[in-house]
């Protein structure tokens, strides 16, 4: 099944390496597309083998949510603790879930969907249910602890035990280092602020304030740092994408 895993990290590493140039894009004025995954996979379909490529990111996806399952259910590793069996069965979902939206744009029957929007309608709907202003301010506050977990564990560079890195160069191993902070530590950003915003939204009974990955990237573009921060949030991400590609090489399976 390592093979499985390491497609599924090449397949994460092309989305968000596309996202990454899709931020760039939106903070130098220089485009308009969505800086989220349905952004990059509108930037695919729009290339020579569009089609064939968004194929292939769905088996990836589907590949990964595979192995995260196994590794959740398996019954070799024992040894294993309940919560990273539980982290990788809701990693399994997660990847499942991409993996069928990437099905359904690459046949075409959800080319019109908007990140920012589906974050508002999810937010509006939850709201709307007994208890949901608590429940939509709890999943706020869980999603930016996530956000806080993924930078703080990158920046300790807890990934390190994760990667055979003992036979490559020091040159290599220092390179795939700088790559799994910048790009952990970007990522986590921006999953703090999204949950921030889905907290907003709860404080203030209002979905409008609820912000998809495209969303959040921009209003980085109005803080005192303006686009700036926006290109070093871009830039992290695209470092993130090629530490995806790297785990697929050197990853422990």
């Amino acid at each position: 099944m390592s093979a499985a895993g390491r497609a599924g990290f090449v397949a994460r590493g092309v989305v968000y390496v596309l996202i990454g140039v899709l931020a760039i894009r939106i903070a130098v004025g220089s485009g308009g597309g969505q800086a989220d995954r349905e952004g990059a996979l509108a930037e695919v379909s729009g290339r020579p083998f569009g089609a064939a490529v968004l194929w292939a990111l769905a088996v990836g996806f589907g590949c990964m949510a595979l192995w995260r399952g196994i590794r959740a259910i398996r019954v070799r590793g024992g040894d294993r603790k309940v919560a990273s069996r539980l982290m990788d069965g809701g990693r399994a979902v997660f990847y499942a879930t991409v993996c069928w939206g990437t099905v359904t744009f690459a046949a075409g029957t959800d080319r019109g969907s908007n990140g920012n929007a589906k974050s508002r309608d999810w937010t509006r709907t939850a709201l709307q249910l007994p208890y949901g202003q608590p429940l939509v301010g709890a999943a706020g506050c869980v999603l930016a602890g996530i956000g806080v977990v993924l930078a703080v564990r990158a920046a300790m560079r807890r990934f390190l035990r994760r990667l055979d890195l003992a036979a490559t160069p020091t040159g290599t191993r220092q390179v795939v280092t700088a790559l799994g902070v910048g790009g952990g530590v970007a990522r986590g950003m921006v999953a703090t602020a999204a949950g921030i915003f889905v907290l907003v939204a709860a404080i203030r009974f209002d979905p409008e304030q609820a912000k998809g990955v495209d969303a959040t990237l921009r209003s980085l573009a109005g803080t005192p740092a303006g686009p700036w921060l926006l290109v070093a949030v871009a830039i992290g991400l695209m470092l993130f994408g090629a530490f995806s590609f790297a785990s697929a090489r050197w990853r422990r399976m």
